[in-house]
């Protein structure tokens, strides 16, 4: 044991650099997997997050106003209670005769500590300023998106005499709005509620129920009923159907970081299995003295087994501590999503698991090289001298009758002199590279979002809608701007057959000025009955661009012939677009009425090269004296700005594993390079020039991985992107490659970095006074 102890000391002592270079990788490593897992549920659960930073409600009971809805308080699976409030159904518009939206008003003197709305614009009811002529209302977020509806806003409401005040706008857990399915939540004052002229049809009671188990939902259900009678309840919702609805919100954050944190984790293993395989060919000879000395071959394997999972323990240990230190103080989302994960069930043990996870991966990569150490005989064998293809000879003599440098013709022939040897090299060398450029892809893919946001089916900058304005007065006023083309549209909810949700059939621009979609696959629709699809349509109906799709609009049937895809980033893509006029006029061919709308519902603005979105913005709603509403469209790439700062750090976590497996194949050159530094100064090569030899050998074996490494992380980033494109509905043509002067960038300072790091320990290594023994034969 003593030995052993003695024996790891003195390897750490010979190996410090690389052994702290190992440690560092695996804590990035560490940090960016525990991140990945953090950010991955905040991304792609924002139900859960709402969920838990409010408190939320396991089940919602809807009754009839008589009933005590109180009283379910008192089950033994209930933690506490949200209300129950009064409520009253009514329906909702933000100007006389616009359109309407049905809301749930629940009566509230103070915002209720379980179940709160997150309020995330404006703020919550007060009783002094919301109690008087002007009345104030809080909307839940997604009943205010629909209604296009803000803070300041004035409210028609059916059965209110008065207009009701926006004066908040609330994030909550519950199931969310959806036109003719589930009203919108809403609060106000009680004494706002009973101003109400509902008939007692349209009032009744809400009570919302936190379990202290989640997985009592059912059984809590059915003691509700029960309790209460089945003719009181009016409807019952819970959280598992709030989440359904939610789910898939936002996923590509944290795929990306799980991708780039497992892809991380194996170039990782391979660095650190490539380490102790160079290792022990080089301390063959240290290995065959312990065993004659009386070490089992187990006993060899297990120490070197041990002391690179001391390595991942060590690296995993200060990765968890410093995930748990920093993690919350990150701007941005980052820290938010970390300050919500240590409040989520069950992220205690995900934690251990994720770091045990990378101790048994490291573990795992380093079995198979320590079964080698074991495996080295007692007593040193002299190798067999290498045979070198019959071709190798005569290109070196050519290439020096050409007068090429020697060092380059010798470090050529030193770095490729073993071929297996040479190709595991290269290959563990590329795996940073390949994950570095496919961060590189991503970024370049989400600056497209962002400067040109027409290749990826965002035209438009803006959204123009008033409800005040006349067509006429409204197109007048938008085609006086002169930065920006003015494209009517609407939208309505269609029927397909075979399914039981809905699709967005939308109408935008004319036959005579059509919309600039972003067509990757057929053409553009010209004519009548033509349309466009987006990738989780034809998905969803198991269709193709050339197929005819039939879908019903308030009982009239449209018949559209799909002609082209395009780009499609709303509703998980399932939308199918057309002209306007087609929407109007409809495409029933059977003479029945319409059923698409009669005027334009909202204008996509497309702004001229140069034009700002802010500035234009401000000019129209100036020249309408407030009466039209201009909202900035929603891009996809404002969700995802924390990926060049992600990316930022994971590349770094990449450098220090190539870093790391450069140390290795630096050692390899120099041990390997050992028996000819002799015959090397025998021809007389300088010192200067023995140490070129080492560094453009190490040049050479770089050069090999940055080309495969950036070659294969094109296509990999590609595809990786436009699958991701397709999983969620917006269809593949989406990826951007990075610039070639980029590539040719990374290329060139890993060339630069590996010979840099070469040049030190090829130094030392030509200057040494060197001697024939049976190490340099081993």
């Amino acid at each position: 044991m003593r030995a052993a102890a003695r024996w790891t000391q003195a390897h750490l002592r010979a190996h410090r650099p690389a052994a702290v270079l190992i440690v560092l990788a695996t804590a990035g490593i560490t940090m960016s997997l525990l991140l990945a897992t953090t950010l991955f549920a905040y991304a792609t659960d924002p139900w859960q997050r709402v969920f838990t930073q409010s408190s939320g409600a396991h089940v919602w009971i809807h009754t009839q106003a008589g009933a005590p809805a109180g009283s379910l308080a008192g089950l033994d699976e209930v933690r506490a209670t949200s209300g129950p409030f009064r409520t009253v159904r009514t329906s909702a518009s933000l100007q006389p005769g616009g359109a309407k939206a049905t809301l749930e008003l629940r009566g509230t003197e103070r915002r209720p500590a379980t179940a709160a709305p997150r309020v995330v614009a404006g703020r919550w009811l007060d009783p002094a300023a919301d109690a008087g002529a002007a009345k104030g209302i809080v909307l839940d977020s997604s009943v205010a998106r629909a209604m296009w509806a803000k803070p300041g806003d004035s409210l028609v409401l059916s059965g209110f005499r008065a207009h009701l005040r926006v004066v908040g706008v609330a994030d909550t857990a519950e199931v969310s709005f959806r036109a003719g399915e589930s009203p919108g939540v809403a609060w106000v004052l009680p004494g706002t509620l009973a101003a109400s002229t509902a008939g007692q049809d349209q009032r009744g009671r809400t009570i919302g129920l936190r379990l202290a188990d989640p997985a009592d939902t059912d059984y809590v259900v059915q003691r509700a009923v029960t309790q209460l009678g089945a003719d009181q309840i009016t409807d019952v919702s819970t959280w598992r159907q709030a989440r359904a609805e939610a789910e898939g919100d936002n996923q590509l954050l944290g795929r990306l970081l799980g991708g780039f944190g497992l892809g991380a984790l194996l170039a990782a293993a391979l660095a650190v299995g490539g380490a102790i395989s160079t290792r022990i060919r080089g301390h063959l000879r240290d290995i065959s003295i312990l065993k004659a000395i009386g070490f089992t071959p187990g006993q060899v394997v297990r120490m070197f087994l041990a002391l690179h999972l001391l390595f991942a323990l060590l690296g995993v240990a200060l990765g968890a501590l410093g995930t748990q230190v920093l993690g919350g103080l990150m701007p941005g989302r980052i820290g938010e999503a970390r300050a919500v994960w240590q409040q989520l069930p069950g992220h205690t043990w995900l934690s251990f698991v994720i770091s045990g996870g990378v101790v048994v991966f490291i573990g795992s990569a380093t079995c198979l090289a320590a079964w080698r150490a074991g495996r080295v005989p007692p007593v040193p064998v002299a190798r067999a001298a290498a045979v070198t293809g019959g071709r190798g000879p005569g290109l070196t003599r050519r290439a020096l009758g050409l007068r090429v440098p020697p060092a380059l013709v010798l470090g050529w022939r030193s770095a490729f002199h073993h071929p297996l040897r040479s190709s595991a090299a290269v290959a563990r060398l590329a795996v940073p590279l390949l994950l570095i450029t496919v961060a590189l892809g991503a970024w370049t893919t989400l600056d497209r979002f962002s400067s040109h946001p027409e290749h990826v089916g965002l035209p438009a900058a803006l959204t123009a809608r008033s409800d005040s304005l006349g067509d006429r007065e409204l197109h007048r006023l938008l085609s006086s701007q002169p930065q920006l083309t003015a494209y009517p549209g609407a939208e309505v909810q269609a029927l397909v057959p075979g399914q039981t949700g809905t699709i967005t059939l939308r109408g935008l621009g004319t036959d005579t000025r059509p919309y600039p979609f972003a067509v990757v696959e057929g053409r553009a629709a010209r004519g009548p009955d033509e349309a466009v699809a987006g990738q989780g349509l034809l998905d969803l109906l198991d269709a193709q661009v050339g197929d005819w799709v039939r879908m019903t609009v308030a009982g009239r049937p449209y018949v559209l012939h799909i002609v082209g895809r395009n780009i499609e980033t709303a509703d998980g893509g399932r939308v199918v677009s057309t002209s306007l006029d087609t929407l109007r006029d409809g495409a029933t061919g059977d003479g029945a009425p319409p059923a698409g709308p009669s005027h334009p519902d909202f204008y996509n603005l497309v702004l001229h090269h140069g034009a700002d979105a802010g500035a234009v913005r401000d000019a129209l709603t100036k020249a309408s004296a407030g009466r039209l509403e201009v909202r900035e469209a929603p891009n996809p790439a404002d969700q995802l700005s924390v990926v060049r700062a992600v990316a930022v750090g994971l590349i770094a976590v990449l450098i220090l594993i190539g870093l790391a497996e450069l140390a290795t194949t630096v050692g390899a050159g120099v041990r390997d390079r050992s028996r000819d530094l002799l015959a090397l100064r025998a021809v007389g090569l300088t010192p200067r020039q023995i140490t070129a030899v080492i560094v453009s050998a190490t040049a050479f074996v770089t050069l090999a991985a940055a080309l495969a490494g950036t070659g294969l992380g094109v296509l990999v980033s590609q595809w990786l992107i436009n699958l991701q494109g397709s999983t969620s509905g917006w269809g593949t043509g989406i990826a951007q490659r990075p610039a070639v002067a980029v590539l040719l960038l990374v290329i060139a300072v890993a060339v630069v970095v590996a010979g840099a790091a070469a040049a030190l320990p090829a130094a030392r290594a030509a200057r040494r006074r060197l001697a024939d023994s049976a190490a340099d034969l081993l």
